[in-house]
């Protein structure tokens, strides 16, 4: 994608799109996929007394938080790798239209550098469809008017 762009302000904005994605996805690695520490039962209850500490551990460890099954993922997965391919087939084109471009731009170019010394014959050499296109006028009688 980086490839396609063509402003230094659309690579700017790409790059600004790049890191908040890979800070997004590092916190998500890092900080949520990591178990929680062990709590220090001894310490509290040192300070709070062991009646209290048992209370909350034996509620702590009656508390089953479900594990996380993702049903999202197999549903959109076939839609999302069907739009690779698509993009993919897209960006060929687009490619091919890019050469395309570059390539009438260069002729023209050519043309723009030569327009002033250029002949008709010339002109007609590199268009022989507008000539085949005047020459039917000619000899059809029809002068546009």
């Amino acid at each position: 994608m980086a490839k396609m762009l063509v402003s230094d302000e659309a690579r700017k904005e790409f790059n600004t799109l790049r890191r908040a994605f890979e800070d997004v996805n590092h916190q998500l690695q890092t900080k949520f996929s990591q178990e929680p520490q062990p709590i220090d039962w001894e310490y509290y209850r040192k300070g709070l007394g062991s009646r209290v500490v048992d209370m909350y551990k034996e509620a702590y460890e009656s508390i089953e938080i479900p594990k996380y099954v993702d049903t999202v993922t197999p549903m959109f997965k076939p839609k999302f790798d069907a739009l690779i391919v698509e993009l993919k087939e897209a960006e060929k084109e687009s490619l091919k239209e890019s050469e395309r471009i570059e390539k009438e731009l260069a002729e023209m170019e050519e043309m723009k550098k030569k327009i002033s010394t250029m002949t008709a014959d010339e002109y007609f050499e590199k268009h022989p469809e507008l000539k085949q296109k005047f020459d039917d006028e000619i000899r059809n009688d029809y002068w546009g008017y």
